[in-house]
C-alpha cells in the first residue's frame, strides 16, 4: 500500500495538453493494476497529485446538457475561450487565469475503497482550506462543490467538482475560485444549477489578489492529513 503522493505544479498549462497527461498517469495505474491481477504480482502503483491553472475554457462533463453553455463556437473564439466535452461526471464548468485547479490522480486502494468517502475529502480540504482565510464554507444537500452561504437565498459556489474514477484509480477533480474573472462564468449555466451565484476567494476577502501559491500549501496540508499520505514534489513536468 503506497501512500506516497507526487505533487506536480504544472503552472499555465493548455486544458487538453493536461487532460492527455492525466489520461497517461492515469493509464499507467491501471495497466500496472491490471498487470499485478495477471501476473498474481505485488508492484506497487503511483499516486499524483497535479495543480494547474488553464487558459479560458469550458468542459462539459458526460452526462452534462449543452445548452448550459451560453456561447455560440464564434462566440467562444472571440471570448479567446476553447470547450470541450470530457469524461468525468458532473454538467458544464469553466476553468481560467486565477483558478487553482486540482487533478488527484490515486489509486484509492493505498487508501481507501470509496468514491463518495473521497468525494468528502475533497469537499473538506477545501472547507478547511478556507476555514483559514476566516470563511465559513459548507456542502449543499444534492449539490456537488463547496459553497458559501448554504441555505440562504444568497449561496455561491466557490469550488467546483467533478472526477471520474474507474479500477478505483481517480482523475479530473476540484477548480478553486481564488482570483477569478467571475464574467467568464455568465456565460454558462454553472454546474447546470440556474439560481445560485459564483464567488472567488478574493472578492470574499475584499481584495485585489491572494497568494495563489500560499492557497496552494494549505490545500497539499490539509490533503495530506484527511488522506493520511506523504506529499513529495516530482520533478516530472508536463512538456512545453
Amino acid at each position: 500500500m503506497n501512500k506516497v503522493v507526487n505533487i506536480q505544479d504544472l503552472g499555465f498549462k493548455d486544458y487538453k495538453d493536461t487532460w492527455d497527461y492525466q489520461e497517461a498517469l492515469f493509464k499507467s495505474i491501471v495497466d500496472t493494476k491490471i498487470k499485478n491481477r495477471r501476473e498474481d504480482a505485488s508492484i506497487e502503483t503511483s499516486n499524483y497529485f497535479l495543480l494547474v491553472e488553464h487558459p479560458h475554457v469550458y468542459t462539459l462533463g458526460k452526462s452534462g446538457d449543452m445548452s448550459n453553455l451560453l456561447l455560440s463556437e464564434t462566440q467562444l473564439s472571440q471570448k479567446g475561450a476553447t470547450f470541450y466535452k470530457i469524461n468525468r461526471g458532473g454538467d458544464i464548468t469553466y476553468h481560467g487565469p486565477g483558478q487553482i485547479v486540482g487533478y488527484p490522480i490515486l489509486d484509492l486502494d493505498n487508501f481507501f475503497t470509496d468514491i463518495h468517502k473521497y468525494l468528502r475529502f475533497l469537499e473538506e480540504m477545501i472547507i478547511l482550506t478556507l476555514a483559514e482565510y476566516g470563511l465559513k464554507a459548507d456542502r449543499s444537500p444534492g449539490e456537488t462543490g463547496v459553497w458559501l452561504d448554504v441555505g440562504t437565498p444568497f449561496a455561491r459556489k466557490i469550488c467546483a467538482m467533478g472526477v471520474r474514477a474507474s479500477r478505483w484509480v481517480t482523475m479530473h477533480g476540484f477548480a478553486l475560485n481564488v482570483n477569478t474573472d467571475l464574467g467568464y462564468f455568465d456565460n454558462m449555466i454553472p454546474c447546470g444549477i440556474r439560481d445560485k451565484s459564483v464567488t472567488s476567494l478574493n472578492v470574499e476577502l475584499g481584495i485585489d489578489k491572494v497568494d495563489e501559491s500560499e492557497v496552494k500549501g494549505k490545500l497539499l496540508k490539509h490533503f495530506a492529513t484527511l488522506f493520511e499520505s506523504e506529499m513529495k514534489e516530482d520533478a516530472i513536468k508536463l512538456p512545453h
